[in-house]
């Protein structure tokens, strides 16, 4: 079977390519984080399948499956979002897995795309499951991060958001601040920023985003505000 992984998080890339390299039934034969630029090496590589990003920057996963055209590999969506009408992703040839990807997880994927490359279970429509997919997203509010990937050499860990204190940059890397530990991010605090939920996270300073509940503590306890002084 061969594979094509496409995610605008490097980190998530080569997480998936580790598991998926241990299961040795694979050949990954191409990559890349920017999906406008990789549609001339899917089309050259002619992949059987597709490990596919939902929101990416510039093209989405749909539309980037809109513009291969056909003849089309099958596909594995990959997301971080557990609202995505999951239910829709179970649908034949599609599947879905969700993030931070688990060996179980990746395992009952492979052995769904084998069993239709072998012509025991039948592909589905793709068109038609994109539009029920689409027509679900549309009703849903807009979804937010709630794990980060931060990489340390070739460990990877997933910080839950709801445990981070606080973002902010220092010598061109992000850091999320829990109370155990700081972790460094692959990503910009600008382009982290639109991808938390506004309702709980502040921007204080161009390279600072904090929780609206610390913002609002600090605030109030703020020499300016305090009756002692």
């Amino acid at each position: 079977m061969k594979a094509f992984l496409i995610d605008d998080e490097p980190i998530a890339i080569d997480r998936l390519r580790v598991l998926i390299q241990e299961h040795g039934r694979v050949e990954i034969v191409g990559a890349g984080t920017a999906p406008a630029e990789v549609l001339p090496a899917i089309r050259e590589s002619a992949p059987d399948v597709l490990f596919l990003d939902i929101e990416m920057p510039g093209l989405s996963g749909f539309e980037l499956l809109e513009q291969l055209g056909s003849p089309q590999p099958l596909v594995v969506f990959t997301t971080a979002y557990d609202q995505y009408a999951l239910d829709a992703f179970k649908v034949n040839s599609i599947d879905y897995l969700l993030k931070p990807i688990e060996r179980a997880d990746l395992a009952r994927a492979l052995a769904k795309l084998e069993r239709v490359l072998h012509g025991a279970e039948a592909p589905g429509n793709l068109v038609a499951l994109l539009e029920q997919v689409r027509a679900a997203l549309a009703r849903k509010e807009p979804e937010y991060l709630v794990r980060v990937p931060s990489r340390t050499g070739e460990r990877v860990d997933f910080v839950d958001v709801a445990d981070v204190t606080h973002f902010y940059a220092k010598d061109k890397l992000t850091f999320a601040a829990t109370p155990a530990k700081h972790y460094a991010l692959d990503v910009a605090i600008t382009d982290l920023e639109p991808r938390l939920d506004p309702r709980h996270w502040l921007r204080i300073h161009r390279s600072t985003l904090v929780t609206s509940a610390r913002s609002r503590k600090s605030t109030r306890g703020s020499p300016a505000r305090r009756s002692s002084d």
